[in-house]
């Protein structure tokens, strides 16, 4: 492991284990062809970060990627999920959650002390995050079952419409600024994501809907792998005015490693330098300050950079961050410092 761990805001790994594209002794020996397992995260300095547990649609989402090779694009957002076929997949996904532990590649943590623990290896330090609510019911009995499971952040939506509110699409070029805000339901929900202090993640939530978590909500506004509109203008990214929301509730970002939602030309193209990630995190430092920004790589869910590639590229990253003039003192925040506090204040654990 690095001087400098990685926790990261957001992976999809979960999600290739319920597809059957590896298993959890898999991941635990190296045998995943994806992004992340535990003998690359080792040597790339991945210490662990949020693990999300996805219901993926019905449709083809090779295909949205080969779409989104060709800008501009407006790709339509699937129709909603079935909450029993959610729910049974999100349990599945705490079950994955769980057969890894049990494999010994990531230590399933519930505070920061947890966290500061398993960081330095060798096991992966896993926080439950589930996107996209589908599978919560109205009355909550679920989300208070998977707490006690270890849940410790939720993204009401994803992209997708849900009984909460109302996501971003794929669509470039555009602002988030699409649709209408919570529901009702979805209010409740931010509630009682508060009363458990289960972090609330804004990544997928469209403006007015980050509007109303920040009207409701008494924890800091986080986006745990977003970009910088200002410099690719794409649905998925965080307008200024965002940003200044998160900046003043104490917040932070999350980098976001997809190319698409980095490139300015929101092309889903990994053949570009990693000078790009630096404007990202220059805007998102300008506006945020040096205390609210890391990284949320969406690992196993998106394109990288061709740079990183995988966990194991890490350090790749880390270098251009030093030659961008990042000491070790701000290192220590981007790669895992900022999310160690801002999950500290969010958790109650100050």
């Amino acid at each position: 492991m690095t001087a400098f761990p990685v926790f990261d805001g957001h992976n999809d790994l979960v999600l290739r284990l319920l597809r059957g594209d590896v298993s959890a002794d898999g991941v635990a020996k190296g045998l995943h062809d994806g992004h992340i397992d535990a003998p690359r995260a080792q040597k790339g300095g991945f210490g662990g970060g949020m693990f999300a547990i996805f219901v993926p649609s019905p449709d083809d989402k090779d295909l949205r990627h080969d779409e989104m090779k060709h800008p501009p694009y407006d790709i339509p957002l699937p129709a909603p999920v079935d909450e029993a076929m959610a729910a049974d997949w999100t349990g599945r996904g705490f079950d994955a959650l769980e057969a890894l532990e049990a494999a010994g590649a990531v230590q399933l943590c519930r505070s920061v002390a947890e966290i500061e623990t398993a960081l330095p290896g060798p096991r992966m330090a896993a926080v439950a995050h589930i996107e996209g609510a589908e599978g919560v019911d109205r009355e909550f009995a679920r989300l208070h079952d998977w707490h006690a499971r270890g849940l410790r952040s939720l993204g009401p939506v994803w992209s997708r419409p849900t009984v909460w509110g109302h996501g971003v699409p794929f669509r470039y070029p555009s602002d988030p600024d699409i649709g209408p805000g919570l529901t009702e339901a979805g209010r409740a929900l931010i509630r009682e994501c508060n009363r458990l202090k289960i972090m609330v993640d804004l990544s997928h939530l469209n403006a007015a809907g980050m509007e109303d978590v920040a009207a409701i909500s008494d924890a800091p506004l986080v986006a745990t792998h977003s970009n910088a509109w200002a410099v690719c203008p794409h649905a998925r990214n965080l307008t200024d005015r965002q940003l200044d929301m998160i900046r003043d509730s104490d917040g932070m970002v999350g980098i976001n490693f997809a190319s698409a939602f980095l490139r300015p030309d929101g092309r889903m193209d990994a053949e570009f330098g990693l000078d790009i990630m630096l404007r990202h995190f220059d805007h998102l430092v300008q506006r945020l300050g040096e205390d609210r920004v890391g990284l949320g790589s969406d690992f196993d869910g998106a394109l990288v950079p061709a740079g990183i590639g995988d966990c194991a590229g890490l350090p790749n990253l880390i270098e251009a961050l030093r030659s961008h003039g990042v000491d070790d003192g701000l290192m220590a925040r981007i790669t895992h410092g900022n999310w160690m506090r801002v999950l500290r204040k969010t958790w109650g654990e100050l």
